[in-house]
């Protein structure tokens, strides 16, 4: 297997990172469905539309491997017993995504597409996690840890796409229409409330439709990484591919120039907010109890 990851440190209090964009697919993967389906799943060219980033000075990290073969945006417990050979040896939480065949190892696809025609042995399960999933969540740690000390202050952005509108085994919201961009902040635990308002702001007044939290609230690395009472804001942003790309054949459209330039901007005014010593985002030092 190639490498599975790209890590460019920073020098700001930005770090963006893309756990779905990956594109190399493992020979030891073998699906039993075709690769223009298992492509569906991909968060399709998100790496391309932030590859702008490390110009800026933020921190960026972004997979390789593909979102089928180890969804990096699970917990490591998020496993699906119906895919293995043999009962998995260590917790297993039973989460809506696992229910729906999208846990850490997917089984089924957007669409309720079997990906494969086997039963996965608990070794290959645990390689994967040792290849794929602990090397990514070291890397984006390590750059939020970096930025931490640089800044006292690290504004996180987990990058994604959704399609324009959701398969039958995407959501339980199967058929939602998406708008075109979802700001998630798991309820504002992940990230100061003001901030996911901000950034919904900003993408309406470029005139987006943007929702916060619906449908998408953001997951295991916005919740590993957000600790906003200690100034480190982690949120998700999921942007609609209608947007950028076509759909059926993946191919870039004239739009996807348009929405760089937007994100670009929306970057640079991040930086500025991460870069204030009066930024609302910084965490309030507690008053001395002796006066």
């Amino acid at each position: 297997m190639q490498r599975a990851l790209t890590a460019v440190p920073g020098r700001t209090a930005l770090v963006f990172d893309s756990p779905h964009s990956g594109t190399d697919y493992p020979q030891d993967f073998r699906p039993a469905c075709d690769l223009q389906v298992l492509r569906r799943a991909e968060d399709t060219h998100v790496d391309r539309l932030f590859e702008f980033v490390p110009g800026l000075g933020a921190a960026w990290v972004h997979a390789h491997f593909p979102r089928s073969y180890l969804d990096a945006n699970r917990a490591c417990d998020e496993i699906d017993p119906a895919l293995l050979d043999a009962p998995w040896p260590g917790p297993v939480a039973s989460t809506d995504k696992v229910a729906l065949g999208k846990g850490l190892v997917w089984r089924l696809t957007d669409d309720g597409v079997p990906l494969y025609d086997r039963k996965l042995t608990v070794g290959e399960v645990q390689g994967r996690i040792e290849r794929c999933w602990q090397p990514y969540h070291d890397a984006v740690e390590q750059a939020v840890q970096a930025a931490a000390g640089r800044h006292g202050l690290v504004l996180h952005i987990n990058c994604h796409s959704m399609p324009s509108v959701a398969g039958s085994h995407a959501t339980l919201q199967p058929g939602l229409v998406h708008p075109d961009f979802v700001v998630g902040d798991r309820d504002g635990t992940s990230a100061d409330p003001a901030l996911g308002r901000w950034l919904v702001g900003q993408l309406q007044q470029a005139g987006y439709s943007a929702a916060l939290n619906q449908p998408y609230k953001g997951v295991e690395l916005v919740r590993r990484h957000g600790h906003p009472a200690r100034g480190r804001h982690s949120v998700q942003l999921e942007i609609n591919r209608r947007l950028y790309m076509d759909e059926h054949s993946l191919e870039l459209h004239a739009g996807f120039d348009r929405l760089q330039s937007l994100l670009v901007r929306l970057a640079q005014q991040l930086l500025v907010l991460g870069s204030s010593a009066t930024s609302f985002l910084r965490p309030v030092a507690a008053s001395d109890p002796g006066g």
